[in-house]
């Protein structure tokens, strides 16, 4: 069994193209037990934004709170805590946060999705 809480778990700036004021966290993942996937915890300061891009492999994702956008393939919807997404593997996508307090969501990827 694994069990820690996000306040003790590092947190690593996203430095990225594109990226801004994203901090990232993996929560579970092959280290804790869980192999092939990885959850992560992204927190979006206000302001930022991830970069938008695609890759091969989907993910879900949760929001936690604050408020913001996804951007998925040309379509912008705002989503609030409570708010889940599937973004499948090649689809173009972005999380901007458009509020005044941090956009905190979780994203479970596949393994090589972590990077």
């Amino acid at each position: 069994m694994y069990l820690e809480s996000a306040r003790n778990i590092k947190k690593i700036s996203v430095n990225a193209p594109g990226a801004l004021n994203v901090i990232k966290q993996s929560l579970v993942g092959p280290d804790q037990g869980w192999e092939g996937w990885v959850m992560r915890l992204f927190t979006v300061a206000p302001g930022g934004q991830t970069p938008r891009h695609s890759h091969t492999w989907p993910h879900i994702n949760y929001i936690v709170s604050g408020e913001g956008t996804v951007y998925l393939n040309g379509r912008e919807q705002n989503v609030q805590p409570g708010y889940s997404a599937y973004v499948p593997g090649g689809a173009e996508h972005q999380f901007i946060n458009r509020g005044q307090q941090d956009f905190v969501f979780i994203c479970i990827v596949p393994e090589e999705g972590d990077i």
